[in-house]
């Protein structure tokens, strides 16, 4: 009992110091976040928080992994739902990522200036292998159903959940050089939904799935995310 407890409290205290990590990062952003800036807020001293995060690095992988364990209570009910068909379950399951993206948008915009840069290489290469481990089963398992149903014509399953996320990554970097941009043009927003129909034809090729299956974003979507980056 008394394990448990303190096991109850030791969350507790590190889901604290990371709530107060978002709040900074969101209202200062992460380089002008300052480890004194948690600890003011908290009343806490330095060792209380090196208790639980040994760096500042840390405690950004830490705060991107807790994004991962929401995303996962989002997603998993999808997966394992035995009602819906597996192209039913591949839309409600990009739809679940993109609602929580969005829901979430100025932390992950905040984000975005750090995560993609060059000091963070290798932490960000560690968080990626992480996301093939968490999220490459889940899509191996709509795929396998698609593809027992004939929905989809993958004959490699694990491999093109692999090849998803990878082609998810790179995404990620061609709309973060231009949501990251000072100014867009009219011809950014063009070239970024680009990005997005060409990346949501290459995922229905991969699955051998029908042409038009999956809904690209919006202009209008996407102008919700440019705006959101002009005013934070």
């Amino acid at each position: 009992m008394v394990r448990t407890v303190n096991e109850a409290a030791h969350t507790q205290r590190r889901n604290a110091i990371l709530d107060a990590a978002e709040h900074a990062v969101i209202t200062k952003g992460y380089e002008q976040m300052a480890i004194a800036d948690i600890l003011n807020d908290l009343q806490i001293s330095s060792g209380a928080f090196y208790h639980y995060f040994d760096s500042k690095p840390a405690l950004l992988l830490a705060l991107v992994e807790r994004m991962g364990d929401e995303i996962e209570q989002v997603v998993l009910p999808i997966v394992h739902d035995p009602e819906p068909g597996a192209l039913e379950k591949l839309q409600r399951f990009f739809a679940a990522l993109d609602q929580w993206k969005f829901t979430h948008k100025r932390l992950i915009l905040a984000y975005l200036p750090v995560w993609y840069g060059d000091e963070n290489a290798i932490v960000r290469n560690k968080l990626y292998k992480a996301r093939i481990k968490r999220l490459a089963p889940w899509l191996e398992e709509i795929i396998q159903q698609g593809s027992r149903t004939g929905v989809f014509t993958a004959p490699y399953p694990d491999q093109t959940a692999r090849l998803i996320i990878s082609l998810l990554e790179d995404i990620g970097y061609a709309a973060t050089e231009l949501l990251l941009a000072e100014k867009l043009s009219p011809e950014d927003m063009q070239r970024l939904q680009r990005i997005l129909f060409a990346a949501t034809d290459a995922l229905e090729r991969l699955l051998g799935a029908p042409s038009g299956c999956l809904q690209p974003a919006s202009l209008e979507g996407l102008e919700q995310w440019v705006t959101t980056q002009a005013d934070s």
